[in-house]
């Protein structure tokens, strides 16, 4: 007798992520069975992947474009809502497996609305975890709920370590491409231009990762990610420059050994396992060739181009909410940058202002409570919005 279906739900469904999650979803019709689909104002999209996968139910979040997403599913059987309690209410529909992948701050409350289900959710929003990193692995403990990590690096990490041999850990150390910018001398960081720093050379994402591994913000929102994912103090938490983006993250022990995970730079990967998780699913994903010459290389990063690296370790042991106020300016400033309103290389100097002004107006202790997280972001982002533009 063949096994009931796994239901599933994918929360920012349009996104890099939520687009490969669909693939693969869409690869398996037998095997799962969506629950709920959402994105924020992509109407075209998310009809089409609601009608692609019989989705249960999709919303927008953007509630101006009820009516367009309406119309788009009208006939179907695909229940239509919008809003952002909708987006809470798709995030509470009973699944067994969640896909987090609404960027930024955004996508906390559903996150942790998932969590609450005590099922398995897959992890995409690195900034719900880097703003809320107590409350959220405090809930997932209470609610006995199974996170797995989607970012290729902290799914590397997640492959290779063994969570019987934690305290004979050294350290993990998360790869990182460099970016486009990884030759740029600092005069021509000044005068990059957002169509140039949404190329990246190795990796399709969205726009605001795509500027956040350009300057490397990114890979310190993932130091702080797996501070919390593997409980352990951020200075045994590496990061080191990989240009070819084979080797996702490192895990070394104190015997000297070093595991490794190795794929194709391709987000197929590192979804699929946590959707099959804990078995593997077959791909049509990107693969390295191991019968061509290969070449892997490591570099220490440059903290004069990639300042952002330097900054993050100022979180470790803060008790003020400072990663609150480095993801809240981060993300004022790299709007501002994509809008043509701050220089490329003006976007880090903005987190470091505002985090050096963050003592003196943070209410003065971590959040107890969501509510208190977004009270810290609000603050932060008028501090940032408050120190104007190019």
């Amino acid at each position: 007798m063949a096994a009931a279906p796994k239901t599933v739900s994918i929360l920012g469904s349009t996104g890099s992520v939520g687009q490969n999650t669909v693939d693969l979803i869409a690869a398996y019709p037998q095997r799962y069975k969506v629950v709920a689909l959402t994105a924020q104002n992509n109407v075209t999209l998310l009809a089409a992947q609601a009608k692609k996968l019989n989705a249960g139910l999709a919303v927008i979040g953007n509630p101006d474009l009820y009516a367009d997403l309406k119309a788009a599913l009208a006939g179907t059987p695909t229940e239509v809502s919008a809003g952002p309690d909708a987006l809470i209410d798709a995030a509470s529909r009973p699944a067994d497996w969640i896909m987090s992948a609404i960027v930024g701050i955004a996508g906390l409350r559903p996150t942790l609305t998932a969590i609450g289900q005590g099922g398995t959710v897959a992890l995409a929003n690195k900034e719900s975890l880097v703003c809320a990193g107590p409350l959220m692995m405090a809930a997932v403990a209470r609610h006995g709920t199974t996170l797995l990590p989607v970012d290729s690096e902290h799914n590397a990490v997640f492959q290779v370590l063994d969570p019987r041999q934690k305290t004979a850990i050294s350290r993990i150390i998360l790869t990182a491409s460099g970016g486009p910018f990884l030759r740029h001398t600092l005069a021509e960081l000044a005068a990059v231009t957002p169509a140039e720093a949404l190329k990246h050379p190795t990796w399709s994402m969205g726009a605001k990762i795509s500027i956040d591994s350009a300057t490397m913000m990114n890979k310190a929102l993932e130091v702080i990610e797996a501070m919390y994912l593997f409980d352990l103090p951020m200075h045994k938490i590496d990061v080191r420059i990989h240009p070819q983006s084979l080797v996702h993250a490192m895990v070394e022990y104190i015997d000297g050994s070093i595991l490794t995970q190795m794929a194709a730079a391709d987000m197929r990967t590192p979804i699929a396992h946590t959707l099959a998780w804990p078995e593997r699913l077959a791909t049509t994903g990107q693969r390295f060739d191991l019968n061509q010459n290969i070449h892997i290389d490591f570099e220490m990063p440059d903290l004069k181009r990639f300042q952002a690296l330097e900054l993050v370790r100022s979180i470790e042991n803060d008790e003020t909410g400072m990663a609150i106020a480095l993801n809240a300016a981060n993300e004022v400033a790299v709007a501002q940058f994509l809008a043509g309103k701050r220089h490329f290389d003006q976007i880090v100097p903005l987190v470091r202002s505002v985090m050096t002004m963050w003592p003196e107006i943070s209410p003065g202790a971590m959040p107890a409570t969501i509510d208190d997280v977004f009270t810290y972001d609000g603050i932060a982002r008028a501090l940032a919005e408050s120190q104007g533009s190019a």
